[in-house]
């Protein structure tokens, strides 16, 4: 063992700080009764270095080692009472990750060693196990926090006007040709010139990437010769995954993240990070100690009152932060900003977001987590994305969430694919999530951008296999496909998966083109899946969180060059016209007496719909009037806001049907702008008359721009 000569330090910032002298080393643990930091050489193999840590101030854990730098390698072994019925599970056998880790070297190597207890013991985890974890365990890492951002701001996209794009960091990238073989799958590959210039024709205004915190491929997954593709199980909230790195894992993951968003905002694109902060990679009480279980269980879980050995679990991967903590709600916010303000991201989807909205049991808009957040002068001005449930009692909570708060919409999904495959029996329900769901979001003085409007998601069929499959394919998995949703809303026309069929395609290829165009004319935030521009499949597998090969890779030679020209065109129309994203809501009146309604819904005879209409069951077409001349707005230099107004006409129909237009009070003619038969957008010189009529095919969409 080598010796170093320690100072006492100071308690804050916690983790690992370089002063370009020395490095300053703070952890959080309330119930310990004794720290040791251990350093590693380079290879992080070797121990060299096992130091106590004596000085504490207000539960954090100090020391400082001046001479050390970054690339360092460290970990903590954490000592004090090991009763689980009580909640405590220290031992000091088991290396363990710095929470606040900027960066973490290595994988971890799956054996029992890594387990509190002895795996296979007859007392289970009530046992306690003496081998040192410090083989397979990663290495915490210092970094340098130096870097050139070079004059980089963030292009804050108004949320009205956003287009967001989810994909992940590899599957993007991996198969791409035109990617420099050893950037595939990284970092620098998504922010390469290919990709770059792939994006910026595309149109989005925003990635959303699923999760990048470095995360822990479960234990029964690798050795079933599967992995965590995903990643929503985080065991380092301030570390960039180093699997998606091309520079190293020595601290180069975090100069190549931040190279890749300064990258994406020279092109004006944000990054939004899906993060996770409800629950770690640590599972239940069965699961291994590799972080927080050994630094202060007790602290960072959720533990049952009745037996503090078991976890409150409202996840579904056996435990849940806890978030009433103050240093753990501490955490999550530093974390927050971390990303914000050294790392320059633009906004963040929470994964299971009422989990961190669960005081005591029962979800709360306004708990310590969403006022912490409303009230930070750094994080009240991103973009803050709720995926609104969790899997506990009372964990749906769609539409609660408060102002500065937009949420996933899955009453939009699920209304829009049961609209196109002619199931759904309630205009109203449509007309409701086509405009933004104010239903939803109105109560709480949010705007439609609180709306996040998605056909498809990571999560589910990608828009392909949607329109093909009619059951889930998830034999890979090796679950038995008992995994994934078994309410996929699609319609397989009587053929299931691919087919040579051509009319069985034509009509498949329209549904896909139905789908886009309507989620790009919705008011609201319009999300895409990354893959569906291009016709990704999945091979009906509706659950590919384990699947890091080719079933959840983009397949570049295989893209529907077509279906992308079609989605390009779709999202330079919907940002053209800003009467498709409203900052206020449609109310279906007038502004003045001289005035037309903001909106209006129609029946195919060209009869303004009334209360009859809204309660049939056998409406499957209609169409929505959009007034331009009514967006109740001035832009950011005071400019006045106006459009051209817009006809929207649905048919979902199998069968064609006619349409009769409005009278001329409503416009006195209309040219052709999207007709989802074809694949193109604004290359139509039809145009017709006020009271004329307009044949639309069976399952198709017309849009209609006001000429006269």
């Amino acid at each position: 063992m080598t010796s170093f000569q320690t100072w006492p330090g100071k308690p804050h910032p916690l983790g690992a700080t370089w002063d370009g002298e020395g490095v300053n080393f703070a952890l959080f643990s309330a119930n310990a009764a004794g720290v040791e930091l251990c350093l590693f050489d380079e290879t992080g193999e070797q121990e060299i270095a096992r130091i106590p840590v004596e000085e504490k101030t207000n539960q954090i854990w100090h020391i400082y080692l001046p001479g050390i730098g970054p690339g360092q390698r460290y970990g903590y072994r954490v000592s004090g009472p090991y009763e689980p019925h009580h909640g405590h599970r220290f031992n000091p056998q088991k290396l363990l990750l710095d929470p606040y880790a900027k960066a973490i070297s290595g994988p971890i190597r799956w054996d029992d060693a890594l387990y509190g207890y002895t795996v296979g013991s007859y007392r289970a985890d009530l046992s306690f196990d003496r081998r040192d974890s410090a083989p397979f365990m990663p290495k915490s890492v210092v970094v340098d926090p130096a870097f050139d951002w070079e004059g980089d701001a963030p292009p804050r996209i108004p949320l009205d006007r956003t287009v967001i794009y989810e994909t992940h960091v590899k599957g993007l990238t991996i198969r791409h040709p035109a990617v420099p073989e050893p950037l595939r799958g990284t970092y620098a590959g998504l922010a390469s010139p290919p990709m770059l210039e792939y994006l910026r024709s595309l149109g989005v205004t925003a990635v959303e990437l699923l999760p990048v915190h470095q995360a822990v491929s479960d234990r029964h997954l690798q050795e079933s010769g599967l992995g965590n593709y995903w990643g929503y199980n985080s065991i380092g909230f301030f570390a960039p995954d180093g699997r998606y790195s091309a520079s190293g894992t020595d601290g180069g993951q975090v100069r190549e993240f931040r190279e890749m968003v300064k990258a994406l905002h020279r092109e004006g694109i944000e990054v939004i990070l899906d993060v996770v902060y409800n629950h770690t990679g640590e599972g239940n009480h069965l699961g291994p100690t590799l972080c927080f279980r050994g630094i202060d269980n007790a602290a960072y879980y959720r533990l049952e009152p009745e037996d503090r050995r078991y976890y409150r679990d409202y996840t579904a991967t056996g435990n849940t932060l806890n978030v009433m903590q103050p240093h753990v709600l501490q955490l999550i916010m530093d974390s927050l900003r971390y990303w914000v303000q050294d790392m320059h991201v633009d906004g963040f989807r929470f994964d299971l977001a009422p989990a961190l909205g669960r005081e005591h049991h029962d979800f709360d808009p306004y708990g310590s987590f969403f006022d912490a957040v409303r009230q930070d002068p750094v994080l009240s001005q991103v973009k803050l994305i709720a995926e609104p449930w969790d899997i506990g009692e009372g964990g749906y909570q769609v539409g609660r969430f408060p102002p500065g708060w937009s949420e996933w919409n899955d009453r939009y999904r699920d209304a829009m694919r049961d609209f196109w495959r002619g199931a759904l029996n309630r205009p109203g329900e449509f007309a409701a999530r086509l405009t933004g769901s104010a239903d939803l979001f109105a109560s709480s003085g949010r705007g439609p951008a609180a709306s996040i409007n998605y056909i498809t998601a990571h999560d589910g069929f990608t828009l392909r296999d949607l329109v093909s499959y009619e059951r889930k394919h998830n034999e890979a998995n090796l679950e038995g496909s008992r995994d994934g949703s078994n309410d996929n809303r699609s319609a397989n026309y009587g053929v299931e998966g691919p087919t040579r069929s051509p009319a069985i395609n034509q009509i498949r290829a329209r549904q896909v083109r139905n789908l886009l165009a309507t989620l790009v004319v919705s008011q609201g935030v319009p999300m895409l899946l990354g893959g569906d521009e291009i016709g990704r499949t999945q091979r009906g597998n509706n659950n590919a969180y384990n699947q890091d090969n080719e079933i959840s890779w983009y397949d570049w030679n295989q893209a529907d060059l077509d279906l992308l020209a079609f989605t390009r065109q779709l999202i330079r129309f919907r940002l053209k016209h800003p009467v498709f994203h409203r900052r206020k809501w449609l109310l279906g009146q007038a502004a003045g007496p001289d005035e037309l309604k903001d909106s209006g819904w129609f029946t195919p005879d060209g009869r303004e719909m009334d209360a009859g209409d809204w309660g049939r069951e056998d409406l499957r077409s209609l169409a929505v009037y959009l007034n331009g001349n009514s967006l109740p707005y001035r832009g950011e230099r005071g400019e006045e806001i106006r459009d051209n107004s817009f006809l929207i006409l649905f048919n979902t129909d199998p069968s064609p049907v006619t349409f009769t237009l409005p009278g001329p009070e409503w416009g006195a003619c209309w040219a052709k702008e999207i007709d989802t038969c074809y694949d193109a957008v604004g290359a139509f010189s039809q145009q017709f008359p006020a009271g004329g009529t307009v044949e639309l095919d069976g399952r198709s969409l017309v849009v209609l721009r006001q000429a006269g």
